[in-house]
């Protein structure tokens, strides 16, 4: 089985802040969606690695995900080694998506922008015809970068309005994570304004656009446009 799109990020529960409404819409247009979380949660302040487990596989659901894989890079040093890139490679070769979803390039985390790095040169390594890595060599059409977790101006945004409800839900699958609890508590916001940031968030870059919620992406790319009269987003 392979994916159309596939999304890969340093810890369960990226994906469901970054861009779950776009993996269940993508889903919803009849395309296979897929989650390469590279580590299992071991160092979270909260909740366990088998916690964060059963989150995902909920959540992973509730995006109507067709495939989800956790790797086993150790939480918290995510390095954009030889070893793990061969990791993220095998997984592109026997996935053979389309496009991938990658963190931007910068952020407060370090796992985050250095899943950015070592995702691209997978990207990159997976399409080598001579080297020795199990699979036929793939590379992915096109790369996009998630930046919510970064305050950057995107390239362009999704709309998921209608699917904002339902990622939501994603997010909060992770109750180890999102309830008040002693532990994380000045890292953490009150479970009672999870949602009220989410949504302010999701508004926020909604609004860039002229619709009510949307999650943002940067590509490195210059778009291609055919009809001037078709391009959407009104100027005044």
């Amino acid at each position: 089985m392979s994916v159309d799109i596939l999304a890969i990020a340093a810890h369960r529960d990226d994906v469901e802040q970054t861009c779950g409404g776009t993996l269940l819409k993508m889903a919803g247009l009849g395309h296979a969606t897929g989650i390469l979380d590279l580590t299992k949660g071991e160092l979270g302040t909260r909740g366990s690695a088998d916690d964060r487990a059963r989150e995902a596989e909920a959540a992973a659901k509730i995006l109507k995900v067709s495939w989800r894989h956790a790797l086993d890079i150790p939480d918290g040093r995510v390095e954009n080694t030889w070893e793990n890139r061969l990791k993220v490679a095998r997984v592109i070769r026997e996935q053979k998506p389309r496009v991938v979803i990658l963190p931007y390039w910068k952020g407060r985390h370090p796992d985050h922008y250095t899943c950015s790095t070592l995702g691209y040169e997978a990207c990159f390594l997976a399409g080598l015809a001579k080297l020795d890595l199990e699979g036929k060599p793939h590379r992915p059409f096109k790369i996009i970068y998630a930046t919510l977790y970064y305050d950057i101006r995107p390239t362009f945004v999704v709309d998921i309005t209608e699917h904002f409800e339902e990622r939501m839900r994603s997010v909060l699958a992770y109750k180890s994570q999102f309830t008040d609890q002693d532990a994380g508590r000045a890292d953490f916001p009150p479970q009672a304004e999870i949602r009220e940031r989410v949504a302010s968030m999701a508004n926020y870059y909604g609004m860039l656009v002229g619709v009510r919620y949307a999650e943002p992406f940067l590509q490195k790319e210059v778009g291609l446009v055919e009809n001037l009269i078709s391009i959407p987003v009104k100027s005044i």
